[in-house]
């Protein structure tokens, strides 16, 4: 079945005629995740939803730092940003390792690095 769209202006782009593609539900729904996958992933991107946690991750995608570090860069209190860095040491985006008294971070893996940088691709295309 085909469905034509009925477009105006800023409106929703709608189907004009009612009816399901059951071919295309079939397929979409083997691939789709089950849904505490669906839950998980939407509390990871809960993370990116703060802009005092995107400049954490960015800082931390450039170079490893101390909270110190991270507080002169970010101009913050320093238990604000323990507070991020809890928070996204507990969803395991960044992980934390201590020479001597300092305590260093950074992302915790390449995913976190990648989401980064294709949400500013995204937001910079025209």
């Amino acid at each position: 079945m085909t469905a034509e769209l009925l477009s105006t202006n800023n409106a929703i782009e709608t189907c004009i005629t009612k009816g399901i593609h059951r071919d295309t539900i079939r397929t979409v729904n083997k691939n789709m995740p089950d849904p505490v996958a669906l839950y998980e992933l939407a509390d990871l991107f809960k993370l990116f939803g703060d802009s005092t946690r995107i400049g954490i991750l960015w800082a931390l995608s450039e170079s490893e730092m101390c909270v110190c570090d991270l507080c002169a860069l970010l101009k913050m209190k320093q238990p604000a940003v323990s507070h991020q860095l809890k928070n996204l040491k507990q969803s395991r985006v960044v992980k934390a390792r201590r020479d001597g008294k300092i305590v260093y971070y950074s992302l915790d893996d390449e995913h976190i690095r990648r989401l980064l940088n294709l949400g500013m691709e995204h937001i910079r295309e025209p």
